[in-house]
C-alpha cells in the first residue's frame, strides 16, 4: 500500500511528503506551499493568506462571529 502525502509542522520544521525545510512563519499560520497557504486551524490549504496576525486573533473572531 502506498503512503499518504502529508503536510505537517513539527516545531520549527515544515514537513511536506519526504522533504523538510525551516518554518518561515512564527506560528505556522499562512505557511506558504506551492502558491497556497497552510491554515493550522483547519489543517488545510487556503488560496489566499489569512488576514489575521496569529491564531489567537482567528479564534477570537470565530468566537465573536460564529464562523469564518
Amino acid at each position: 500500500m502506498a503512503t499518504i502525502w502529508r503536510f505537517a509542522l513539527n516545531g520549527n520544521v515544515v514537513v511536506s511528503g519526504g522533504k523538510q525545510r525551516r518554518q518561515l512563519s512564527k506560528n505556522g499560520c499562512n505557511e506558504p506551499f506551492k502558491n497556497r497557504y497552510w491554515c493550522p486551524k483547519s489543517q488545510w490549504f487556503q488560496k489566499e493568506p489569512c488576514p489575521f496576525i496569529n491564531r489567537r486573533e482567528c479564534e477570537n473572531y470565530l468566537v465573536m462571529c460564529g464562523s469564518l
